[in-house]
């Protein structure tokens, strides 16, 4: 099933989506629907974040082809990391499929993308075994992890380089059926692919961090956790346009322009 969150004659809701058209529901994926026999076509509303989350969890360095891509561009040895670790973003950055991404004017050249599976968390969890953690996961949507590397180096928080503004695209709607075996993530920059790899092929898995984080934390419907990409990016340019595809849910496009060009 994919649920899919847009905006039609001036509401905002849930609805399931099958192909192009869009079943409308009352109520949500985490609370309760129930439908109401009206369906629209996808091509006719705007396609809004998937969920706003109630806490916006990320993975960290959690695909070694990438720690050591950039430990290689450091001109350091890769340091791997031996338990999952989990960090924090800000909702405000959060963007829809098709907005645009904005590089604020004083921003520097060093503005890369990275693809990320986002999970979404359906149910009140706490104390989860490895063998029970996927239980309280709803489905999966796209991210696309915008981050200022110069600001990355110099802000002790991350606050400007992982959280301004339009820095995290997500969507384009949730998917509650992915098989992650068979999941393949690709990035295309204005259509030509610069990264491809094996959706799953994580250092730590998805349960693995569900179940290390509900130890501490509790999980509330709607909370969602990026878990981290693999391969490296471009610097990006005013007007380029990256998508990230993931197979079985979908591909998120956007846009990047700078600001006051």
């Amino acid at each position: 099933m994919r649920w899919i969150r847009y905006s039609a004659e001036g509401r905002t809701g849930y609805g399931i989506l099958e192909g192009d058209r869009i079943r409308e529901v009352r109520g949500d994926p985490f609370e309760g629907y129930e439908p109401t026999g009206r369906v629209r076509a996808l091509d006719a509303v705007k396609i809004e974040v998937p969920v706003i989350p109630r806490t916006f969890y990320c993975a960290g360095l959690n695909y070694v082809g990438h720690i050591r891509e950039q430990a290689a561009k450091r001109g350091e040895a890769p340091s791997i990391p031996t338990r999952p670790d989990i960090g924090y973003r800000a909702a405000n950055a959060l963007i829809a499929h098709g907005e645009d991404v904005i590089i604020p004017r004083d921003a520097s050249e060093k503005v890369h993308y990275e693809g990320e599976l986002v999970v979404v968390i359906g149910r009140k969890a706490k104390h989860l075994s490895r063998a029970e953690a996927l239980s309280c996961v709803l489905g999966y949507t796209i991210g696309n992890d915008v981050s200022e590397r110069t600001w990355q180096r110099s802000d002790r928080t991350l606050w400007r380089a992982k959280n301004t503004d339009t820095f995290k695209p997500m969507g384009p709607w949730i998917e509650t059926d992915l098989d992650l075996e068979a999941a393949e993530t690709i990035v295309r920059l204005n259509g030509e692919i610069t990264a491809r790899f094996e959706t799953n092929r994580m250092l730590f898995g998805i349960a693995t961090f569900l179940s290390a984080m509900t130890r501490y934390l509790t999980l509330w419907p709607g909370d969602i956790v990026w878990m981290g990409t693999d391969g490296t990016s471009p610097d990006l340019r005013h007007g380029d346009v990256v998508e990230v595809e993931i197979t079985g849910i979908g591909t998120l496009r956007n846009r990047f322009v700078r600001e006051g060009a």
